[in-house]
């Protein structure tokens, strides 16, 4: 049975953004993404992390050190009971140092090939489903696939509002509470 998500940027959206998260003790929840995931977990949408990790492609940092981050993440989720139905990133960068990493993809956000796999594995359902971020790329996904968007205002939430101008998504939040709020008062009633 397929059902829709609720895609969620990892850094400046549901985590401090670090610029470059590499060690997982750097890790920090916003204080209301445990509420706001809770909230989510109300509805019947997955919930699934979906990250641009360029580091990889800098040679900033390996997949083990994103797989770290990503395994703390999910130890502080499982404490406060709650789990994401999948974590997909993307390691790759067009000016990437690393070689293997260093091309054009189809899973660099707002390209839309994180969705695609995770609609493939997860079978899900992209019309309708949300995408929740604070910057233009994770915006970029809705048109792709038909996706509701909403932007935060934590990480570079301000900054990407104020760029946006009159292409505003549907909904702007201060945080990721907000959101989990606007998106579970649409979907009771759907």
């Amino acid at each position: 049975m397929s059902r829709r998500a609720v895609f969620l940027d990892r850094d400046g959206t549901l985590v401090r953004d670090r610029h470059y998260l590499a060690a997982p003790q750097d890790l920090e929840l916003y204080p209301d993404s445990i509420a706001a995931l809770r909230l989510l977990r109300r509805t019947k949408l997955a919930l699934v992390l979906v990250s641009n990790q360029s580091g990889v492609a800098r040679g900033l940092f390996d997949e083990a050190a994103v797989a770290a981050v990503h395994a703390r993440l999910a130890r502080l989720l499982a404490g406060a009971g709650l789990s994401l139905d999948g974590i997909y990133y993307c390691p790759h960068h067009p000016e990437g140092r690393v070689g293997a990493y260093r091309r054009r993809c189809d899973c660099r956000k707002p390209a839309p090939g994180l969705l695609d796999r995770a609609a493939r594995d997860l079978g899900l359902v992209l019309p309708g489903s949300w995408i929740v971020g604070d910057k233009a790329d994770d915006l970029g996904l809705a048109p792709v696939r038909g996706l509701r968007a909403v932007l935060v205002r934590t990480g570079h939430g301000l900054a990407t509002e104020a760029a946006l101008g009159e292409d505003a998504p549907e909904h702007v939040a201060d945080g990721i509470l907000g959101a989990a709020r606007w998106i579970l008062e649409r979907e009771v009633g759907a």
